[in-house]
């Protein structure tokens, strides 16, 4: 990095010993590395710890006040937040330094390349997917949302052109973990918005999350993943309201 501009990469992670060390190593380059950990059960600390002395351990208050601890602890001109299965490839470093250098914006939306179970995905809403992922450290706040967090930027907006690689579900048993964990953080969020539900509530929300993500944004031109991530994506619109019809019953 031209050292006229700081780079912080922030990182929260749980558990994440499979990932976390590509990741690292993809921006081995930053100026600093920011990891906050809430409670890994795994070897994810210690690897963070082989790379760099910015670990911190702490509870889990959601993904939105996780990032913000996290970025509360940087002290770059610039942040980069990338989660513990994404990766930062030669080129789309080559393209983040040269923006920092050249740039009047305040933040960069950057294309995702998605894998999902050994392809990666293209069609069904996941290319290119563009995350706000680079911003000026002053100029941004995360959302303290505990699913579905994002960050604000005050200022101009660009956004780049090379993706970051992203290794979002391994297998079937990690889709099945996400889709449960996701949709009981969803159906949480909608109850505290005063949302409510039923069963064939839940049941046209997962039929027409299958028709968008299969047809209507061709999801069947990735082959079998893309019949895959269709179920998959209406299992998870299914079970967060059928979660959320539940929570009614219970409270």
């Amino acid at each position: 990095m031209d050292k006229t501009l700081s780079l912080s990469v922030i990182i929260i992670t749980k558990n994440e010993s499979a990932h976390i060390g590509g990741c690292l190593q993809s921006v081995a380059w930053a100026d600093e590395i920011i990891v906050l950990d809430s409670g890994s059960s795994d070897d994810t600390v210690n690897l963070c710890r082989a790379v760099t002395n910015n670990v911190y351990e702490t509870d889990w208050q959601g993904f939105g006040i996780q990032k913000q601890r996290a970025l509360d602890k940087a002290t770059g001109d610039w942040v980069l937040s990338i989660d513990a299965d994404e990766i930062v490839t030669p080129e789309l470093k080559a393209e983040i330094i040269y923006a920092l250098q050249t740039t009047e914006f305040n933040g960069f939306e950057i294309p995702r390349l998605s894998n999902y179970c050994g392809r990666q995905m293209r069609h069904g809403g996941w290319f290119p997917d563009y995350v706000l992922r680079l911003f000026r450290r002053e100029c941004g706040q995360f959302t303290p949302h505990v699913v579905h967090e994002r960050v604000v930027v005050t200022g101009k907006i660009g956004q780049l052109s090379t993706p970051l690689l992203h290794d979002a579900f391994v297998d079937c048993e990690e889709v099945l973990h996400k889709v449960n964990n996701y949709s009981t953080l969803g159906a949480t969020v909608l109850y505290e918005r005063g949302a409510r539900s039923s069963l064939p509530k839940a049941i046209m929300k997962g039929l027409w999350t299958f028709i968008r993500t299969y047809f209507l944004k061709a999801a069947f031109l990735d082959g079998q993943q893309g019949l895959m991530l269709s179920i998959s994506n209406a299992e998870g619109a299914y079970y967060k309201y059928v979660k959320l019809w539940a929570l009614q019953h219970l409270k």
